[in-house]
């Protein structure tokens, strides 16, 4: 049977892609370097991105995190390959999630079990160097990462390649389906997918996702590090000092003068605030000044094992400029106002506050988390506030959540991780 991947349309638009990339090589260059001005590790290791490396795993499961979100996805898959005796190579784009990688993988790096990575630029030889080097037996994709140059090159060496814990948003799905559709069309090029819901799979099946798993959410099964909650525990008091609190997590640029005017709004209420992005922590701290907010940074209050340097001081605001500690932010709140869901951009992820058993809030745009927003909305666990007046009203009176109903909610879509590794010999036959 004659291969009819790729359809003529995408061959032709592959073609215009790959000079696009090479024109643009100057700007992705300084797009590097202007990113580096604020975090220098983007301008580390830029071999890498051209398919070199110093060392390598040999014929490693590959897992492709682009950033903080997708590896936090990909953490309890890698540590049950792990279990099985697999290696495993991650490839990252952010600095956020390679250095989630190295920090929740140190002790599998150094046994060199575990290598952490920059994905390949979008170039041939780039992709046939690091395919030729690992030899990965097959690659995970988390998420929804669709890159023309990674498809077509893992078809050419014959690597399957699977879209993991994958959705696709409606938003998104509709946008695919118009004009052309070749966004749609690069889907066919997968090998198969795993995918969080029967309703993805649908959505998946109609763009020509081949070999579709239904093995729901992995974020359900991520490990929860008990001593960022011992040392919440240890000072909440000190901080909160019995006021209600509450942390938003992962706020997303343009979302600071929402918040920070609903905050100023609310007296005799303690706020934990998480930006998503480490390069924003000054500026958020700016913004909290001049709003004249009596706040301090976790890293002027806390030392490198979470305890308080001094006596609490007395503060209205902490200010989460750390990254991985997400779990002490959450346990030092009754219940978490996720980031992202008042930009068109899309809110960020619930499921690690559920995990705690603290009902969540979230803005108007969830498609980014449709699964499982809908599902918690549902449930009873979630509350979707549409407007800035009602996420006001959502934190002076809050909505009075049973814990009981939260567990019963995180037991029904947990599971991921032991679905998703019955999934894949099944896949890999197919």
């Amino acid at each position: 049977m004659v291969d009819s991947f790729p359809p003529r349309k995408l061959r032709i638009a592959l073609i215009a892609y790959s000079v696009l990339w090479w024109v643009m090589l100057p700007v992705v260059l300084y797009y590097l370097i202007k990113r580096s001005l604020k975090d220098p590790f983007y301008r580390k290791h830029i071999g890498e991105r051209f398919g070199r490396y110093n060392r390598s795993l040999h014929q490693p499961v590959w897992v492709h995190a682009v950033s903080l979100g997708e590896m936090r996805s990909a953490t309890p898959l890698i540590r049950a390959l792990l279990a099985e005796g697999e290696t495993i190579v991650t490839t990252h784009f952010t600095p956020a999630g390679r250095r989630e990688a190295e920090r929740e993988f140190a002790d599998e790096i150094a046994a060199g079990q575990v290598q952490s990575i920059w994905v390949p630029f979008e170039y041939g030889f780039s992709y046939a160097r690091f395919l030729k080097t690992f030899a990965p037996k097959y690659g995970l994709v988390m998420e929804i990462e669709i890159w023309p140059r990674m498809i077509m090159a893992c078809r050419k060496h014959g690597v399957p390649l699977f879209m993991c814990n994958a959705q696709y948003p409606q938003k998104s799905f509709v946008k695919d389906q118009k004009g052309l559709g070749l966004r749609a069309a690069l889907v066919g090029g997968f090998a198969g997918g795993f995918v969080k819901s029967s309703g993805q799979m649908k959505k998946f099946a109609q763009a020509g996702l081949p070999n579709i798993h239904v093995t729901g959410e992995l974020r359900f099964d991520q490990p929860i590090p008990r001593h960022h909650l011992e040392a919440a525990a240890n000072c909440r008091d000190a901080l909160t000092k019995g006021r209600p609190s509450f942390t938003l997590t992962s706020v997303v640029e343009g979302e600071d003068a929402l918040y920070i005017d609903m905050m100023c709004q609310t007296d005799g209420v303690f706020f934990t605030y998480v930006p998503r992005a480490p390069e924003r922590f000054d500026e958020v701290a700016q913004i909290l000044t001049m709003a004249g907010r009596r706040f301090a940074r976790r890293s002027e209050l806390f030392d490198d094992a979470l305890q308080l340097n001094d006596p609490a001081p007395d503060i209205d605001v902490l200010l989460g400029d750390s990254m991985g500690e997400m779990y002490f932010y959450l346990g030092l709140c009754d219940r978490a106002v996720i980031g992202g869901g008042f930009v068109k951009k899309g809110a960020h992820n619930i499921i690690e506050p559920l995990a705690l058993k603290k009902p969540v809030i979230v803005g108007p745009h969830i498609w980014t988390i449709e699964y499982p927003a809908t599902e918690a909305i549902a449930a009873g666990v979630c509350q979707n506030v549409q407007t800035p007046e009602d996420l006001l009203a959502a934190i002076m009176t809050p909505v009075d959540v049973a814990p009981d109903q939260i567990t019963a909610f995180y037991g029904e879509h947990a599971g991921g991780v032991e679905r998703t590794l019955a999934a894949i010999p099944r896949a890999l036959k197919a």
